[in-house]
């Protein structure tokens, strides 16, 4: 049978969470540079926009976003370290993680990527022309990397990176590495002995960004040396039985005090951010009743629909709403509203006291859908 056909690049966050799934899972495949002549001429114009990753199947589908491509995997796939856990709590928990992994985490991301030049210039360079621009002339790259870097470079800024958050960013990047480096003395995984839907989350920025380039490595190495192993970890095929103990129990009491410590993190770090864009969002859907089956933009490829202010460590920021975050925020909401009543309890309970809460009653007025590649707005189903 083929191979999976991954379309991507080495240095791209959201390639790197499908790749260590692949791995992870034994499933073969081959991956191909998303700067290559067929991308831009036979992929890009399927999927709609030019954006990776994308999973080509053995049947020539074509399946665009991190999390979908996995979703396609295990329901296709008998995989032998699923990404979704059984247990409720488990499973919320761990798409908490997915979204804080790919959405919260991009400040450090983008941060220690783009304002380290003299570590991190170099390697970049290299990095993006070889997967953007293969066998070009080097006058050729070049154009092309001024031209992707500062698009990067902007995407930074409505991230929320600038010479004032830049000294928070590297504190809460520290902050973070300690807590996650004393859960994984006693855990290989986020939740145990396998590898979930939070770990690759988290892989994408703690891998791509913050492992590869110079600049964060060493503050990784530094500050989180078992976070360096768990990336190493989470790109291999083999178990790892020894790095660790049994997985975790699902009772509020017995959830370990680093996986708590965690998510009170994310509730700090995090969510004064989704608050303010679930709010914005809901504003801007109530001037567009007729927005259902689009995502109410000039171009459709677009994934920004605009900006929101809100107070983030004691600074006032700016940052660009995104759709595509609330679609995964619905993704922990969904494993939370699945659960039974019981199970329901122990979730709030620990997001209560993680001072989680609001993340599960955050509601937009329609939920976000992923259709043809896209991001698009769906029926009403709640008034804010």
């Amino acid at each position: 049978m083929k191979p999976f056909i991954l379309y991507g690049m080495p240095g791209s966050l959201y390639t790197g969470k499908v790749r260590a799934y692949l791995r992870k899972q034994r499933i073969d495949f081959e991956e191909r540079p998303a700067g290559s002549t067929h991308f831009r001429e036979q992929i890009a114009p399927k999927v709609g926009r030019w954006i990776i990753p994308v999973l080509e199947t053995q049947a020539g589908e074509l399946i665009q976003d991190g999390a979908d491509i996995i979703n396609y995997l295990e329901r296709t796939i008998d995989v032998p370290f699923p990404a979704y856990p059984e247990q409720p709590i488990m499973r919320a928990i761990s798409h908490l993680f997915e979204l804080f992994g790919g959405e919260g985490m991009l400040r450090p991301a983008m941060h220690y990527r783009w304002n380290f030049d003299e570590q991190n210039l170099d390697f970049l360079y290299r990095d993006f022309t070889d997967a953007l621009a293969p066998g070009a002339l080097e006058s050729d790259a070049q154009a092309i990397f001024a031209f992707a870097s500062q698009r990067m470079r902007q995407a930074a800024v409505s991230f929320g990176v600038n010479p004032q958050t830049a000294p928070l960013i590297e504190q809460a990047f520290v902050e973070f590495l300690g807590l996650f480096d004393v859960h994984l003395k006693t855990y290989p995984y986020l939740l145990g002995d396998c590898p979930t839907i939070g770990d690759y989350g988290l892989f994408a920025p703690l891998f791509a960004h913050l492992a590869r380039d110079p600049a964060p490595s060493m503050v990784m190495k530094k500050y989180g040396p078992r976070v360096w192993r768990w990336v190493e970890r989470m790109q291999s095929p083999e178990y790892f039985p020894n790095e660790g103990k049994s997985d975790l129990v699902v009772e509020i009491s017995s959830l370990p005090q680093s996986l708590k410590d965690l998510m009170t993190f994310c509730a700090q770090d995090y969510l004064p951010e989704m608050i303010a864009q679930v709010e914005f969002a809901n504003s801007w859907l109530a001037s567009r009743p007729d927005i259902e089956g689009t995502n109410g933009l000039a171009r459709p490829g677009e994934r920004t629909i605009g900006r929101v202010e809100y107070i983030w460590r004691g600074v006032p920021v700016q940052t660009a709403v995104m759709p595509y975050r609330f679609y995964l925020l619905q993704r922990m909401q969904d494993a939370y509203a699945a659960a039974d009543a019981n199970e329901q309890a122990y979730i709030r309970a620990a997001f209560q006291v993680t001072g989680l809460g609001r993340m599960l009653d955050l509601r937009l007025s329609r939920r976000v859908v992923r259709k043809d590649q896209l991001e698009i707005w769906g029926p009403k189903v709640h008034s804010p």
